[in-house]
């Protein structure tokens, strides 16, 4: 077998990309920059993988994914202005004022892409592939701002997209994708955890100074 028949194998491919998966989400339970190093080559596969298996908008979208893991990793690395040592970005909540606006974009998305993928291709899961792929990029986006509840939108997306692969025959990646699910409740708790430390740690800061 040549090396492009390989590299494009579709079980080869969900394999590969499956132990890429599970390092990513690893380091995202740990909050780890690392992660966008992980997510970047996952993605790069990602691409070949749905396109071969016919879910175009997964495909399409790794696109923005890549344009996100910049940003991301941009924006997890910048220092703040008080210290060179401190990444300036913390875990917070998702803003109230953001909720109904990316709502409406989520569901602005979801009809838009399941319209194309209806009209210019042939997919057979065109209302559950447009769903992840609207819900991921709300996702993705505030995963890379650090906001806690990013963890319920990836629960929804992994549990739908779970059942997606296992229908696609993609076994690997839809085992990878339940066990998302219970990671991403363990890292709710995870990150949680992490913010009261962080507000506790500034809180006193503020008290010791005089």
């Amino acid at each position: 077998m040549q090396l492009m028949d390989v590299l494009t194998d579709i079980h080869w491919l969900d394999a590969v990309t499956t132990i890429l998966g599970l390092l990513y989400i690893l380091f995202e339970y740990r909050a780890s920059v690392m992660m966008w190093v992980v997510g970047f080559v996952m993605q790069l596969l990602d691409m070949v993988l749905y396109y071969k298996t016919g879910l175009y908008a997964d495909c399409g979208m790794e696109l923005y994914y890549m344009a996100a893991t910049f940003f991301g990793f941009y924006n997890w690395m910048r220092k703040s202005g008080d210290s060179e040592k401190e990444p300036s970005l913390r875990v917070t909540h998702f803003k109230r004022s953001l909720i109904l606006p990316w709502t409406a974009i989520t569901l602005v998305l979801w009809g838009a892409i399941y319209w194309i993928l209806v009209s210019y291709t042939d997919s057979k899961v065109p209302l559950a592939d447009s769903f992840t792929t609207a819900l991921s990029l709300v996702g993705v986006w505030a995963l890379a701002q650090k906001y806690l509840e990013q963890w319920f939108i990836w629960i929804a997306v992994d549990v739908v997209t779970s059942v997606l692969y296992f229908y696609k025959d993609i076994p690997f990646k839809a085992s990878l994708y339940a066990l998302y699910v219970v990671i991403a409740v363990f890292g709710f708790f995870k990150w949680r955890k992490m913010m009261m430390e962080e507000t506790n740690g500034e809180r006193k800061t503020v008290v010791s100074k005089p």
